[in-house]
């Protein structure tokens, strides 16, 4: 056998003895200690390295996608009374569904409507108008209507610019001139406008104009009658429509504002149409005796106002 030409690695050092310190059991107290510092993981922390967990995740797992959001329905309105063919539909429906009221439409003459107006002018009209004789009325607002011309004309910026006193120089009292600039705010900051009017449903109008001071539900109502052709209002406090109606039904007293919604129900969708006639009627009581004879001759009984449900 050939011995090598390399010299052969020295042998290790055998290990040293153990001594009777590291031989020694620890206490109770210092073998956490001990068995900790034994270890040394990544980094010389001291902890004894845990493999991580992988988290299978599967495709169904993930949070679903929200649906889309529903779309906005719109909201379709009814067709002004001033649209073509629309007073003669309203007028067929009375007819066939109130024949009390029947009686009224042929001794009446048939409803007329105002021309549409732009809204903020007939909004500002309708205040000037309010608690004045309509000579008075006339005049005061054909004084507004120069006063406003040298800003260009009626509009809310127009009345913003003229100042309470000249107002009251023309006859407009300081509480109206408050109620035609807060008119004028909400146009002029959009909280109003023209067009919001006119697409607004029923509701959502007489909400809206009642936050202008010096408009109630009553203006509210003749503006959105008269100047919107608006086809299903009831403006249940008005006087006169409730007479109108304790006449047209023979009723004992003239009724609440909350028993009208009953009493009229049979003339949606066209209760403001059948409302004109309870104005007119009211008034020919007094002026023409054979439309009051009309509705003497009506085959009908007395209705009691005891018999009607009302809502409280």
């Amino acid at each position: 056998m050939t011995e090598s030409l390399w010299p052969s690695p020295p042998s290790p050092p055998p290990p040293p003895p153990p001594s009777a310190a590291s031989l020694a059991i620890p206490s109770s107290s210092a073998r956490g200690t001990s068995t900790s510092s034994a270890f040394t993981g990544v980094g010389g922390s001291g902890q004894v390295p845990r493999p991580r967990k992988v988290r299978k995740v599967s495709p169904d797992s993930n949070p679903p996608t929200p649906p889309p959001p529903a779309p906005i329905p719109l909201r379709i309105l009814p067709r002004p009374l001033s649209a073509s063919g629309e007073l003669d539909a309203a007028v067929r429906h009375l007819r066939a569904t109130d024949p009390h009221l029947a009686a009224v439409i042929d001794e009446l003459e048939p409803l007329c409507l105002h021309q549409f107006q732009p809204p903020f002018l007939t909004l500002a009209r309708s205040i000037i108008h309010q608690q004045l004789a309509p000579k008075a009325a006339a005049s005061t607002y054909e004084r507004f209507l120069k006063l406003c011309d040298v800003h260009g004309g009626v509009s809310p910026a127009a009345v913003l610019a003229l100042p309470a006193e000249q107002l009251r120089q023309i006859g407009i009292s300081s509480r109206k001139a408050g109620y035609l600039h807060d008119l004028a705010r909400k146009f002029h900051t959009g909280v109003l406008s023209d067009a919001a009017i006119v697409s607004l449903d029923d509701r959502s109008l007489l909400s809206m104009l009642t936050m202008v001071e010096g408009i109630g539900t009553w203006s509210a109502h003749m503006f959105m009658i008269f100047s919107l052709h608006r086809p299903d209002v009831l403006p249940a406090g008005d006087a006169a429509v409730r007479r109108g109606v304790q006449i047209l039904y023979g009723l004992l007293e003239t009724p609440r504002p909350s028993q009208m919604e009953q009493l009229c129900e049979r003339w949606r969708p066209y209760r403001s149409v059948g409302s004109w006639y309870m104005w007119r009627l009211s008034q020919a009581k007094v002026a023409t005796p054979s439309a009051a004879e009309a509705i003497a001759g009506a085959q009908h009984q007395p209705l009691l106002l005891e018999s009607i449900q009302v809502d409280r």
